[in-house]
């Protein structure tokens, strides 16, 4: 049998305060809308439509990055029943299911989905809905049952007393038949408060047809929390962290504190890798196995070797390999190279730079535009001047060579394989392969100059 998935996310989410699509704002580093979708297409739905409105040019965006999504536009945003009809052509198999929800539920987990679409092929109804019983319905849609069916869903503004003082409230995802579905879509009127078709009207009418309508009441209503401010945002995105980091920790990763690390939904890291508090992993991010990372380092859509070592440093679009130690406070800007057992110390900074195996730069250094040979030792101080106001020029530096303390590589420059350079030289041509450069004024000394001032003065 057929499953059709219809996303809504139309909605402008005026509560959000933001002039970014609701459903565009992150949790835990990811749209969510970005986040529903990968879950949906984990479940047995084989065709998905993303219904779009506000913001619908930024949102298709996400759509295009996955196959089989087909996106509708919702013109005017005139209630929950108006954007299923606007995917009601691609509703598929008249035969088969349709799964309706909404895209600003991140918390929903692929393994509920199909659990609730399988409750509902097992009950033979026409419809299902996803219900939870809470302590506070304030807003929701109440769930009115005879028996054990449900004869209809009342929204907040429409509720009559009594009937707010139910506590089942709608989840907001439903599985129909399909034929059942596009009958009672034609049928739901805007009659109510806010002049909107309800998507919940139709469950009232397929009661009133005789079709079976029943509950699948979750036993966690966090995940079926919609996000409708920053605020919500905000304790999503913590669930979502703390779901990331027990299942790290489940394939062998060892954290001194999950409250305390913030890893976002595309990282992977390694087993027996240990992250301290403060640890922020973003984007991209790829850890081996065995690195230690401490406190206060970012790493952002970088790829990190097994063995690795860093300390309270930034590294971006970066790749460090195997054996490499790193801070405390170092920087990786983007398209820097770290291979096998590099160390780069406290206040060294590189910028789309390759350091070759076993380069050392210890301290107070800046690598632009480089590439370092083997077991290279970097002196503290050092500057490669890649800009020269127009363009940025490359510095070559071959294997086994010294660079000096203090000194300043004036790109583009190139050193040849154990060269040295002597301390505070500034080096503007080419050294041979070999050879001492070392470039400096004469010294110059007066003797007593400091007796001689003071009886001067």
């Amino acid at each position: 049998m057929s499953l059709t998935a219809i996303v809504l996310a139309a909605g402008k989410g005026t509560r959000m305060k933001s002039d970014l699509p609701k459903v565009l704002h992150k949790v835990n580093g990811i749209p969510m809308i970005e986040k529903i979708l990968r879950e949906v297409r984990k479940t047995p739905a084989g065709k998905i439509v993303l219904v779009l409105g506000h913001g619908a040019d930024l949102v298709g965006e996400v759509a295009k990055k996955h196959e089989n999504i087909t996106t509708v536009l919702q013109k005017e945003q005139l209630g929950t029943g108006h954007a299923v009809l606007q995917a009601k052509a691609h509703f598929g198999d008249p035969g088969g299911d349709v799964m309706i929800l909404y895209g600003d539920t991140p918390l929903l987990r692929n393994e509920t989905l199909t659990a609730f679409y399988e409750t509902f092929r097992a009950s033979g109804a026409g419809a299902c809905v996803m219900t939870a019983v809470v302590e506070n319905p304030f807003g929701y849609g109440r769930v009115l049952t005879k028996g054990d069916e449900i004869t209809s869903i009342v929204e907040e503004k429409d509720a009559a007393p009594e009937q707010k003082a139910v506590r089942e409230i709608n989840a907001g995802v439903y599985c129909f038949k399909t034929a059942d579905l596009a009958s009672a879509l034609d049928n739901i009127t805007n009659d109510n408060e806010k002049k909107e078709y309800y998507l919940t009207d139709a469950i009232g009418l397929l009661g009133k047809a005789g079709k079976k309508v029943v509950a699948c009441r979750l036993d966690d209503p966090a995940e079926v929390m919609g996000i409708n401010s920053k605020v919500e945002l905000a304790l999503a995105a913590k669930v979502l962290r703390k779901r990331k980091n027990r299942s790290l920790m489940e394939q062998g990763v060892l954290m001194i504190d999950p409250d305390a690390a913030y890893v976002e939904e595309d990282v992977s890291v390694g087993r027996d890798t240990l992250l301290w508090p403060g640890v922020l992993l973003q984007g991209r991010a790829a850890l081996g196995a065995n690195c230690e990372i401490i406190g206060n380092t970012r790493i952002i859509d970088s790829t990190v070797g097994d063995h690795v070592r860093i300390e309270s440093s930034v590294i971006e679009q970066s790749v460090v390999e195997n054996g490499v130690t790193i801070g405390p406070f170092a920087h990786l800007r983007p398209l820097s190279h770290l291979k096998e057992n590099v160390h780069i110390g406290n206040f060294v900074e590189t910028k789309k730079s390759t350091l070759e195996k076993g380069v050392k730069s210890g301290h107070l250094t800046y690598l632009g535009d480089a590439h370092i040979g083997e077991n290279t030792n970097i002196g503290a101080g050092t500057i490669t001047c890649n800009y020269d106001g127009t363009k940025k020029n490359p510095t070559t530096i071959g294997k086994n060579a010294f660079i000096g303390s203090d000194s300043i590589l004036v790109a583009p420059v190139a050193i040849g394989d154990g060269a040295y350079i002597g301390a505070g030289s500034v080096i503007t041509k080419q050294v041979p392969e070999n050879a001492l450069s070392v470039e400096r004024n004469k010294q110059l000394i007066k003797t007593n100059w400091r007796k001689k001032e003071n009886e001067g003065n």
